[in-house]
């Protein structure tokens, strides 16, 4: 059974092969490098958000821990709790939340059985709707994602032999768990990372209307699934992320439907950073490992929406930042975080331990 604290599987051996390099080409150079930073925007809370939807530079909300969902609209000068009632009072850790304004939210609870939930609002989280509840016991669900309004994803560990998916196609009211036909078979052992909510994603600058989403996980050897048609089929590849009982990819990002990132490591090892983030140019169908390692383990990634080339990761050691794309890394700072984020207009936030919220800075 996983446990709240991450998603953890039975003991395996450590086995990853290598795959083709992806050449730069003179359009992909690195651009000058920015000086980034954090500002902080604490909650004030002691809990832990692992959840983060980030909405714009004033717009932005968390979800923690111990069920509770805060929000802001002021830049995070305040944060107001909105929790979801019924998930505060069971205790449930929301570990994603997905947020399209101020108002229209969709978070998703952790767990076992019943524990996996999704609960909806439409009005800044005075009500919330239960939309979905898990009803398969075996089933844990870890993540989800939206390629639309409308249109979302959100997964979970295998159940007989595949990993699970439920679809919405009215922005998170009603969930449909899909047929598994179209789903290659899972590896023994091979699970999710309930760990930022990014386990699952879609490309940030893909477009309305694309149906593309890349899940990762992690086990004896770490795949990237990938779908064109909003979970109808899927293709799966080897990631050269190291694997193990507590090891694999604990999250992905593409800034298009071409170039992606992806972190993760060991979260037992948190200072190892080998073979924990690869690059990949044909929308994850190969993947080159990066040239130097992370600083750490890493459990967010984040492309720069102001930049072309730079990428942020996130861990609880610390940040790393690259600018050639995730080739390479440099530490960053040592603040932990679990979650980073990126509005479209340019903002990015982070979350993680002890109420901890901020945005990024360039100087």
């Amino acid at each position: 059974m996983k446990r709240a604290i991450l998603t953890l599987a039975p003991a395996l051996v450590l086995a990853m092969g290598v795959v083709p390099t992806a050449h730069a080409s003179a359009t992909d150079r690195p651009s000058h490098h920015p000086s980034y930073g954090w500002t902080d925007r604490s909650t004030g809370a002691d809990e832990q958000y692992r959840g983060l939807a980030a909405v714009s530079g004033r717009v932005a909300w968390v979800s923690g821990e111990k069920g509770s969902v805060l929000r802001t609209t002021d830049g995070g000068r305040s944060w107001t709790d909105v929790s979801p009632a019924a998930a505060k009072t069971a205790g449930l850790a929301l570990r994603d939340i997905e947020a399209w304004d101020s108002r229209h939210a969709v978070a998703l609870s952790i767990g076992n059985g019943s524990d996996s939930r999704i609960f909806r609002t439409s009005d800044g989280g005075k009500t919330w709707t239960e939309a979905f509840r898990n009803a398969e016991e075996p089933a844990f669900y870890d993540c989800m994602a939206f390629s639309s309004r409308k249109v979302g994803l959100a997964m979970s560990d295998p159940v007989d032999g595949h990993i699970r998916m439920a679809r919405t196609t009215d922005g998170g009211k009603s969930w449909s768990v899909l047929p598994t036909a179209g789903m290659p078979a899972a590896l023994d052992g091979e699970f999710g990372f309930a760990a930022s909510g990014t386990c699952l994603v879609t490309a940030q600058r893909a477009g309305f209307g694309s149906e593309d989403y890349w899940l990762v996980t992690g086990g004896k050897t770490p795949r990237v699934f990938h779908t064109t048609d909003a979970g109808d089929t899927w293709t799966v590849m080897p990631a050269p992320i190291r694997g193990g009982e507590a090891a694999g990819i604990y999250s992905v990002a593409f800034r298009d439907r071409h170039r992606g990132v992806m972190v993760g490591g060991d979260y037992t090892a948190p200072t190892d950073g080998t073979k924990a983030a690869a690059t990949s140019e044909d929308g994850g169908r190969w993947w080159s490992p990066s040239s130097t390692p992370l600083s750490g383990y890493r459990s967010g990634v984040a492309f720069d929406p102001r930049s072309g080339h730079n990428v942020i990761a996130v861990g609880p050691t610390g940040s790393d930042v690259s600018t050639d794309l995730g080739r390479s890394w440099k530490a960053l700072d040592t603040k932990a975080f679990d979650g980073i984020h990126c509005a479209n207009d340019g903002t990015c936030w982070a979350s993680g331990p002890h109420g901890a919220v901020a945005q990024l800075t360039r100087r």
